[in-house]
């Protein structure tokens, strides 16, 4: 004999206890909030590191995570929209770099 899971749910509360009762809760969804909060602080480091060095990847990266963190409702818009700012600088001083120097790395010697 296989038990579903409505017939688990329906032998394991009182008998007393209506069937719409018995059915198990969700678990709450704090994990996402936390999630989509450190994708948020994560797009905002990897967008200020991309300054320095790694334009070409850690820049797109930066802006993925930080519409991945404003589209699941992170509490820390802020952080976000810094990281997506700071992902699209990124890919500004590297077309500056590329523009000017013909290079993808820094030349600060004459």
């Amino acid at each position: 004999m296989t038990l579903t899971l409505t017939d688990r749910a329906r032998t394991s509360a009182p008998a007393s206890a209506p069937a719409s009762e018995a059915a198990p809760v969700p678990a709450p969804r704090r994990a996402a909030g936390r999630e989509a909060d450190g994708l948020a602080v994560a797009s905002f480091v990897l967008g200020l590191v991309g300054l320095l060095a790694f334009n070409l990847l850690l820049g797109p990266t930066a802006i993925v995570m930080a519409l991945l963190s404003l589209a699941r409702r992170t509490r820390r818009p802020g952080r976000a929209y810094l990281g997506l700012a700071l992902g699209v600088a990124d890919l500004v001083v590297l077309a500056v770099l590329v523009t000017v120097n013909g290079t993808v790395s820094w030349n600060l010697g004459g």
